[in-house]
């Protein structure tokens, strides 16, 4: 099916994952010719991950392609699965004994699946990652083709090298492929870690992927592995192993979503039908202020038309800025978690029940979304807001002492009881920040409470305008730099 023939109510997984078959399938002759070009390079990699694997095992490739890497590990039995038909029927006309599906990963824990009732002794992931659109669902499907020994490989591609990649398409010495998530190594650890992976060891390697006589040997083979050095290479082979599910806590009573909306009357419906089922007891809280449409009559209206199980409420906030709007939020609803979602629907709100379950899972205490993983829709953020966001995440990694790739996302989730703690000790920095955000990042990490990134997807506006001011907005985040750094780093 191509993907301009999907139903306009295809979810953007399928719609996504259509269209990396399509392109697949259309181009893989001359992907194919990009390989052989890179041949050295792909066989350096496969050296590396061999190194890892004993021969004779049960080895699961996903993403094989045409099957060289699967082949070259020598298995007991091999299965590869793609969800490019072309690569397939490729490596099932080259490896005659090894098995090929044309799966996508995402589906591997169905029962529809091929695999479905096998498990493995090791599951490769090399360079597909990046092609996935929801990469939870990946990794939490790889769990039911392991045992309690089965090894997960994964080989991911250094950010460093992205320019120098992408120019590389430009003049034609590489063959282009769709937009993909570049994951540092240590989001890939962060992930892994989502799922109940625990890292096992991470290996740095290919210094030169260009396969020059004896230097790219001596680069690969002996400077690519020294300290310093190692953060160049291109490639990072990541070991992890599955851990058994005990830590889940008791799931959450009650659910409370704060909403705050300003110019956003045409989301306001949209949203609401949107929103899924994460607790027993959930309420949405929709908190208006200053807007200049007519975004309070429309929350009125669809809070009075409303049939469903959610509780409703509707707030007009007699203060300015999201963080007020937040804060009354949070002191009006009722919700064992409370979590925020900006009203313009940036986020997919199908993605809230990620944060649920972690906080659920005891793997942290504030879920913080994370825009900077995911590709994203062109017109989504502005270059420079792009720049900011990144610059703004590593200043607060320093400062707070936790891992924050996007200060900024509006989605964040932590338990009421954490928050009235953060509520209660908010005199040690002073009402000092207009969009929330801060307030409970500073006062999470004031009680050094568990901060995770989640990834999520963000999409393009499709009503209204932004309400953010790249320039004067900036100007303030730099002074709660400088005001974190004292109250929080330099004491």
């Amino acid at each position: 099916m191509n993907a301009l023939d999907l139903p306009a109510d295809s979810s953007p997984d399928l719609v996504y994952r259509t269209a990396v078959r399509e392109f697949g399938a259309a181009h893989y002759a001359a992907l194919s010719r990009s390989r052989k070009r890179h041949s050295y390079f792909h066989r350096y990699l496969t050296r590396i991950v061999k190194n890892h694997v004993l021969p004779n095992s049960r080895i699961l490739d996903v993403g094989c392609g045409s099957g060289e890497m699967l082949a070259a590990l020598e298995p007991a039995q091999g299965v590869g699965i793609d969800i490019n038909p072309a690569a397939i029927a490729d490596a099932k006309a080259r490896f005659g004994g090894l098995t090929f599906h044309e799966l996508a990963a995402e589906d591997l824990g169905k029962a529809s699946s091929p695999v479905a009732g096998q498990t493995f002794d090791y599951i490769i992931l090399s360079g597909v990652l990046p092609q996935l659109y929801d990469l939870h669902t990946a990794l939490e499907t790889l769990r039911s083709v392991c045992h309690d020994r089965t090894r997960i490989i994964v080989c991911t591609f250094s950010r460093l090298w992205h320019p120098l990649i992408r120019f590389s398409e430009s003049l034609g010495l590489k063959a282009r492929v769709p937009d993909e998530s570049w994951l540092p190594s240590d989001e890939v650890v962060n992930l892994l870690g989502q799922c109940d992976y625990s890292i096992v060891r991470q290996v740095h390697g290919i210094l030169s992927p260009l396969g020059l006589p004896v230097l790219s040997n001596l680069a690969n083979r002996w400077l690519a592995p020294l300290p310093v050095l190692n953060h160049l290479n291109l490639c990072t082979v990541t070991i992890a192993r599955m851990l058994p599910r005990t830590n889940r806590m008791e799931p959450p009573a009650s659910v409370s979503v704060i909403i705050p909306a300003r110019n956003e009357a045409g989301n306001i419906q949209i949203l609401l039908d949107r929103i899924p089922r994460m607790a027993e007891r959930q309420e949405i809280v929709f908190v208006e202020g200053n807007s200049t449409d007519n975004t309070w009559d429309v929350i009125e209206q669809v809070v009075a038309a409303y049939k469903g199980s959610y509780k409703l409420s509707a707030l007009k906030q007699k203060g300015k800025g999201k963080g007020d709007a937040v804060r009354l939020g949070f002191a009006e609803s009722t919700g064992d978690i409370l979590m925020i979602l900006d009203a313009d629907i940036s986020v997919p709100p199908e993605e809230l029940p990620r944060f649920v379950d972690l906080l659920a899972r005891g793997h942290c205490e504030f879920a913080n979304g994370s825009r900077l993983v995911y590709p994203m829709e062109k017109k989504a953020m502005r270059f420079l807001n792009m720049i900011a966001n990144k610059s703004f995440g590593i200043m607060f990694t320093y400062l707070l002492g936790q891992g924050l790739r996007d200060t900024l996302c509006g989605t964040k989730v932590l338990r009421r009881s954490d928050y009235e703690r953060i509520a209660a000790n908010r005199a040690y920095f002073g009402d000092f920040d207009p969009f929330g955000d801060f307030d409970l990042l500073f006062g999470a990490a004031r009680l050094d409470l568990k901060i995770q990134d989640v990834p999520v997807h963000y999409k393009q506006r499709i009503y209204g305008e932004t309400n953010i001011s790249r320039f004067r907005h900036g100007l303030m985040l730099l002074r709660m730099c400088g005001y974190a750094a004292r109250k929080i780093k330099f004491v």
